[in-house]
């Protein structure tokens, strides 16, 4: 049997090597050059196509490349690993140009590498984006610097797709061969930062990649994403100067931080919007009535007041404000429990009890959370709050095992074609995990993507966000900034309207 003696000496000897560890990472985080961002969950994978989250995506977008970029007003389309582009008169034939670029391991990026990361998450069987990339017939590289893509049909949204994080170029060489098993865990990608070690649970540690195309505009060392859940614990630390900067920043501690003389509150405009999943096949979910009661019970004015403190707004339509063909009329149900409670009573659903899966130590979704609890009580609901780990939830979405839960979604491209695919349109993902179908709202998102004429194309998405309105597909809760928070010697660090972090044109002075 262990000896008693030797248990307590191991959990002693254990405990030095935990504290020499945090003492050795905490003097990298605060070395010369080196930023330390702190956030509230770790990445899931470093596989692009088997993602669909921002805390993949926004990282992905310093340790990758892709052919095209939005640029950091979040309006424009701009050159990336492709310097130059051209598209045939018929609108079929897209011939990328590449530059003179190289993976973070010195070998050179390729045509053939471009080709086939796009024939990958078109076709691999785990990738969470096939449905938005079916209209790619052919992708092959007529040299070793011109990548040539032929459209099944013409695509209005094809180049904003491009820019993507999860369509990044990928070295085919080490996703097919020895290192296929693990590249999603060690990475080479073409980025302006190279993976160094990912701590799972703890942090990600990325220093500058010399082979990165333009490594001389890169001013810092290396970057550390930090996991840190809770919202308070990340704030009071960001205060101490344990870190450089920290994401996320919880809407009820803007106004203390601002008056913080050694940290810069930074508040970017954003295409985010937090919504209420709720998963069609679950019961009395599956009908649209009783989600229309759902969504009458929740007052939206009374979340944006409380949990927001008045710096976010009320959504009404899935397309975020501010963004292309957004619709400012759509429908907008009143808050009326009473009605709702008849609603459910017609419905057969007096009595309803529902599931609500909560992200812990996210403070709004928390506050969310008993709000949401307290308003469906009064149109007879209940509603079990289970919180879980934010790193655990999306698991719970994917298998389905859930009634209800508060997500957000911020768009990854400048087209609504992406957004509007993942959420209504997409069998892969059973959209965005609702399990949302309705075969006439699919057939509609199919024909927009194909729409060449503006006001047709507007017409289309005017009409999308009206029948998953009327459908209740989620339910809309509000629209919000990027809010986060860095030390005063840090300058330039930024989101744009997608999420995109500029790491590199962050200065740690």
């Amino acid at each position: 049997m262990k000896s008693a003696f030797r248990t307590s000496r191991l959990a002693a000897f254990a405990a030095l090597l935990s504290l020499s560890a945090s003492f050795a990472a905490t003097s990298v985080a605060h070395a010369a050059g080196v930023l330390s961002i702190a956030r509230n969950e770790d990445s899931t994978t470093f596989d692009p196509i088997k993602s669909a989250q921002n805390v993949d995506n926004w990282v992905f977008s310093n340790v990758f490349d892709v052919l095209v970029r939005v640029d950091a007003t979040g309006t424009k389309l701009v050159p990336g690993l492709a310097e130059s582009w051209s598209v045939s008169d018929d609108g079929l034939t897209y011939t990328f140009k590449l530059r003179d670029a190289k993976f973070s391991d010195g070998a050179p990026v390729t045509a053939e590498d471009a080709a086939y990361s796009l024939i990958r998450i078109r076709d691999d069987k785990g990738s969470l984006w096939s449905d938005s990339f079916k209209i790619i017939d052919t992708a092959t590289a007529a040299d070793a610097k011109t990548l040539v893509v032929k459209l099944k049909s013409k695509s209005v949204p094809f180049l904003s797709m491009m820019a993507l994080p999860n369509a990044s170029v990928l070295p085919k060489k080490l996703v097919e061969g020895a290192a296929a098993d693990t590249f999603a865990e060690k990475p080479v990608g073409s980025g302006a930062f190279s993976l160094v070690e990912w701590r799972r649970g703890d942090r990600i540690i990325l220093k500058k990649n010399p082979n990165y195309w333009d490594a001389a505009k890169v001013s810092l060392d290396g970057v550390e994403w930090l996991v840190i859940p809770d919202d308070n614990t990340r704030m009071l630390k960001i205060q101490a100067g344990e870190v450089d900067a920290a994401i996320t920043v919880p809407f009820s501690r803007v106004a203390e931080l601002k008056k913080n003389a050694d940290l810069t509150v930074i508040s970017d405009p954003s295409t985010r919007e937090d919504h209420m999943l709720i998963n069609h096949e679950h019961g009395p979910l599956a009908k649209k009535e009783v989600r229309e009661a759902l969504d009458m019970a929740i007052d939206k004015k009374a979340i944006v007041e409380a949990a927001t403190f008045g710096l976010g707004e009320v959504a009404y339509s899935y397309v975020p404000k501010g963004s292309l063909y957004h619709y400012a009329d759509n429908l907008q149900r009143p808050y009326d429990p009473e009605k709702a409670k008849k609603l459910l009573a017609d419905a057969g659903a007096s009595g309803l009890t529902l599931n609500y899966i909560v992200n812990a130590g996210k403070e709004t979704d928390e506050q969310i959370a008993v709000l949401v609890q307290q308003q469906l009580s009064k149109a007879g609901v209940t509603v079990n709050l289970q919180k879980v780990d934010p790193s655990q939830s999306w698991d719970m979405l994917v298998t389905g095992d859930y009634d209800i839960s508060v997500m957000y979604w911020t768009n990854d491209i400048l087209d609504p074609d992406q957004k509007t695919t993942f959420v209504l349109g997409h069998d892969s993902n059973m959209n965005y995990m609702s399990r949302y179908k309705n075969e006439e709202v699919k057939a509609l998102v199919e024909a927009a993507r194909l729409e060449t004429d503006p006001a047709k194309r507007e017409a289309m998405y005017v009409t999308l966000q009206k029948m998953a309105k009327a459908d209740v597909n989620w339910i809309d809760l509000y629209y919000s900034p990027y809010i986060n928070v860095t030390r005063k010697n840090i300058s330039n660090f930024h989101q744009n309207p997608l999420g995109r972090f500029f790491l590199e044109e962050t200065v740690k002075n």
